[in-house]
């Protein structure tokens, strides 16, 4: 299995309506990509300073899965509408789990 990590520092002009819309839309998503094997996303916490704003966790059976999901065209629609040019940092890896 594979799990997908992306964690995001919002440009400061971001506010609480649009982080609820991305959420939304992340929701919405997952149902149509049928790769995906769990999917959650959340706000950090608050609790240690210097922490990312945001997080989505997803699995995956495998890279090929990963990959359908990188690519699908309602992915990347939710990337250019409600990520791009909104993202002061981000960090994501890929990894293998329960090997």
């Amino acid at each position: 299995m594979v799990r997908h990590v992306v964690m995001f520092r919002w440009e400061p002009e971001v506010d609480e309506a649009h982080i609820g819309t991305v959420a939304t839309a992340l929701d919405a998503m997952v149902p149509q990509i049928p790769s995906i094997r769990a999917y959650t996303h959340g706000r950090d916490l608050g609790v240690n300073i210097g922490n990312h704003d945001y997080v989505v966790v997803a699995d995956f059976d495998d890279v090929d899965g990963y990959l359908a999901y990188r690519d699908h065209p309602v992915h990347t629609q939710l990337i250019a509408e409600h990520i791009a040019g909104r993202v002061a940092e981000r960090a994501a890896l890929q990894f293998e789990i329960g090997g």
